[in-house]
C-alpha cells in the first residue's frame, strides 16, 4: 500500500497493491499493520455501504461534536468525492478537494475529522462503502449547500438527483463550524 498527502492538510490517497490474474484480482482494502507502518493508525468503529444512480450527489455532509473521519472507497463504478475543510484553525479552512474514486484502480480517499464530506455518481451506478472513526450520531448531523457560490465547487454534475436535506443545506458563512 502506498499513502499520499492531498493539497488539504490530513487529507490522504490511499493506494492499494492490486494483484491480477487470469481469475481477476486480488487486494487488501484495509490492513491496519501495513498502514501503521506507513503512519496511518485511525481506528474505525463503523462501516457503511451507499448505492446510488448515476447524477445522484450526496452531501456535503458533516457531524458535529462527534466528529467522523472517513475512509472512502468505490467499490462499483466511479464517483467524484468532495472534502471540504471546516476546521477553523486549519491553514486550508474552507478551501476544497475533489478526487475520483472508482472500482478499477481502487484507491481509497481518507477524509481526517473536521470535514464536509459528499460525492456525486459519474457512472451508471455506484456502490461506495466508508469506513467511519465514530459512530453516526443523527442528531449531530449537518450539510453544506453542494452548490454554495463561496465554496465554488466545481462538481462535474449540473443538475444533481438531491435529498432534500442536501438541497437544504447550510451556506458556508451560515454554517455551525465550532471554533
Amino acid at each position: 500500500m502506498e499513502i499520499l498527502d492531498l493539497p488539504l492538510s490530513g487529507l490522504k490517497l490511499i493506494r492499494p497493491r492490486v494483484f491480477p490474474d487470469q481469475r481477476g484480482y486480488f487486494l487488501e482494502t484495509w490492513q491496519q499493520k501495513k498502514l501503521a507502518n506507513l503512519g496511518f493508525s485511525e481506528r474505525f468503529v463503523q462501516d457503511n455501504l451507499s448505492f446510488s444512480r448515476k447524477g445522484v450527489l450526496r452531501g456535503l455532509h458533516y457531524q458535529y461534536p462527534t466528529w467522523q473521519g472517513k475512509l472512502v472507497l468505490a467499490i462499483e463504478g466511479e464517483i467524484y468525492d468532495v472534502v471540504v475543510d471546516i476546521r477553523r484553525d486549519s491553514p486550508t479552512f474552507g478551501k476544497w478537494h475533489g478526487v475520483t474514486l472508482n472500482a478499477l484502480t481502487h484507491e481509497q480517499l481518507y477524509v481526517p475529522p473536521g470535514f464536509a464530506h459528499g460525492f456525486c455518481v459519474l457512472s451508471d451506478t455506484a456502490r461506495v462503502l466508508y469506513k467511519c472513526t465514530e459512530y453516526y450520531a443523527p442528531g449531530e448531523e449537518y450539510t453544506l449547500l453542494w452548490s454554495d457560490p463561496d465554496l465554488g465547487i466545481d462538481w462535474p454534475v449540473r443538475n444533481p438527483i438531491l435529498a432534500d436535506k442536501d438541497a437544504q443545506g447550510q451556506r458556508f458563512k451560515d454554517a455551525v463550524i465550532p471554533g
